[in-house]
């Protein structure tokens, strides 16, 4: 039993020591520890020492030591860990936050290149488009009113006149239907951006500009489709706002106009419900009955040589042209009331001169 100190104080060194690779409290009690085996070692040989209670005292101070060590240490785990993973989750964050940037970037990069295209595509087709207003010599004009059916006046004050077409009268006097040509005309042209196409005449005698109006640029001006689909004074005459009525020299579309007031006719259509010859003049209208008439001249007798009324002169022909087209190819200034060619259907403002320039 004398070696029991021994051995318990050599437990407690290896406890201690333990111990004290975790806490400096361990290294406390391992110190006193082995402070009280030497004053025990000490009092055993006679001499002057501090009681063995030192010993139990370190060995308490260890066991406290090894009991505050496994929670220090779980402590300091904790945070390691803590601090670990708010470094993983800080790394994770600024990865995700230059993702989202690179990505904005590509994104930005990307909008810039579609913008770039877009506009590239934009301008490439303006450029074509001016090209084929410059090929069927369109000019791009803004109408500001509508003075009626097929009559319109633009921005920059210009009167223009369609060609090739006539609407009902809604203005100085009204014929059946023009009210409905004069309104369809303002919604479809007051304040929109046209196209004027030219086709021989610049004017007429009002002063007017004798123009087509192309709601959009075609691509072919000569294009039945196209025709229909994007040329106004077309339109007028398919949807039966107005009748053909060609006047030389502008006679371009003049077949069309025609073949598309057919088919307007057949169908009943607009101005045309209101009977086979529609509501005004135009290239349909019946042709008129030639007339003739005699004029007495004098002829020499063979007995006398004298003037003789007994045989009446050759009867004078009335000439017909169902429009002015055809008469001017005759008569290029047209005809007073008393020629034989004379007609009141072409004498439209009821002067006596007929198909005048």
């Amino acid at each position: 039993m004398k070696g029991l100190p021994m051995i318990l104080a050599a437990i407690a060194i290896i406890l201690t020591l333990l111990m004290a690779m975790m806490t400096s409290v361990a290294w406390v009690g391992m110190m006193i520890v082995v402070f009280g085996l030497y004053h025990t070692s000490q009092k055993r040989k006679g001499r002057k020492a501090f009681s063995s209670g030192l010993i139990t005292i370190g060995i308490l101070g260890f066991m406290i030591g090894g009991c505050a060590a496994p929670s220090d240490q779980m402590d300091q785990a904790a945070t390691a860990k803590a601090e670990k993973e708010a470094d993983q989750q800080a790394k994770a964050e600024k990865e995700k936050q230059a993702a989202e940037e690179k990505k904005a970037k590509e994104d930005q990069e990307r909008l810039a290149e579609e913008k770039a295209a877009k506009e590239k595509a934009e301008a490439e087709k303006v450029e074509k488009q001016q090209e084929l207003a410059n090929t069927f010599g369109l000019e791009k004009v803004l109408i500001s009113r509508v003075v009626d059916g097929d009559t319109v006046e633009l921005k920059d004050g210009r009167k223009v006149r369609l060609i090739g077409v006539n609407t009902p009268e809604s203005t100085t006097r009204t014929e059946e239907y023009g009210k409905e040509a004069s309104n369809y005309t303002t919604k479809k042209l007051e304040g929109k951006t046209v196209w004027l196409q030219k086709d021989v005449s610049e004017t007429d005698r009002y002063n007017r500009s004798l123009r087509l109006i192309w709601l959009e640029i075609p691509k072919d001006d000569m294009d039945e489709g196209e025709i229909r689909s994007k040329m106004f004074n077309a339109d007028l005459v398919l949807n039966g706002y107005a009748e053909p009525s060609t006047y030389n020299p502008d006679v371009k579309y003049s077949d069309y106009f025609v073949k598309f007031a057919r088919e307007a006719r057949e169908k009943e259509t607009g101005l045309w419900a209101y009977g086979e010859n529609g509501t005004t003049k135009g290239d349909l209208d019946p042709k008129e009955e030639k007339k003739t008439s005699t004029a007495a001249t004098p002829k020499s007798s063979s007995s006398t040589g004298t003037a003789s009324t007994e045989e009446p002169a050759a009867a004078q022909e009335q000439e017909y042209y169902q429009n002015c087209t055809e008469l001017r190819k005759v008569y290029p200034d047209g005809v007073p009331s008393d020629h034989p060619a004379y007609a009141r259907k072409h004498d439209r403002d009821k002067d006596d001169w007929a198909c005048e320039r």
